[in-house]
C-alpha cells in the first residue's frame, strides 16, 4: 500500500490548485483516503475523507466551503481541488489511507472527524505556498 502526493507549487491568494494522490497496491475502492496538511510548528490537520465504497466525502470545517476531494478510479488517483487559496493555507499537503486498528478500510469516522491517528501509509508531502 502506497500513496504519493503531488501537484504542490505557488499559488497567489484568491487561486485554485489540485493536488494529487496516487495509488498503489490497492484500489481506490477498497480503501478511504484522507488529505491532511501541516504548516510550520503546526499540529497536522485532517482535511477531508473519501470512502473507498461510495466516493462520498466529508470535510474538515476550516476548507468545508473551498476544498473538493474526489477521484478518478481509472487512475487510481484521488484529487483535492482547492479554491480561493489563502496565505494560511500554506502548508505540506499530505494523503493517507483510513485505518480502523492498524487495518485499512474503506469507511471514514462516523463522526466525520478526520484525524490523523486514524490514518497510516502516509505518502510523500507537496509544499503547497499562498503568497503573492
Amino acid at each position: 500500500v502506497q500513496l504519493q502526493a503531488s501537484g504542490g507549487g505557488l499559488v497567489e491568494p484568491g487561486g485554485s490548485l489540485r493536488l494529487s494522490c496516487t495509488a498503489s497496491g490497492f484500489r481506490l475502492n477498497d480503501y478511504a483516503i484522507g488529505w491532511f496538511r501541516q504548516a510550520p510548528e503546526k499540529e497536522r490537520e485532517g482535511l477531508s475523507c473519501i470512502k473507498g465504497n461510495s466516493g462520498s466525502a466529508h470535510y474538515g470545517e476550516s476548507v468545508r466551503d473551498r476544498f473538493t476531494t474526489f477521484r478518478d478510479i481509472a487512475k487510481n488517483t484521488v484529487y483535492l481541488e482547492m479554491n480561493n487559496l489563502k496565505p494560511e493555507d500554506t502548508a505540506v499537503y499530505y494523503c493517507a489511507v483510513r485505518q480502523v486498528f492498524g487495518t485499512p478500510t474503506q469507511y471514514c469516522a462516523m463522526t466525520e472527524v478526520v484525524q490523523q491517528s486514524d490514518f497510516g501509509s502516509w505518502g510523500q508531502g507537496t509544499q503547497v505556498t499562498v503568497s503573492s
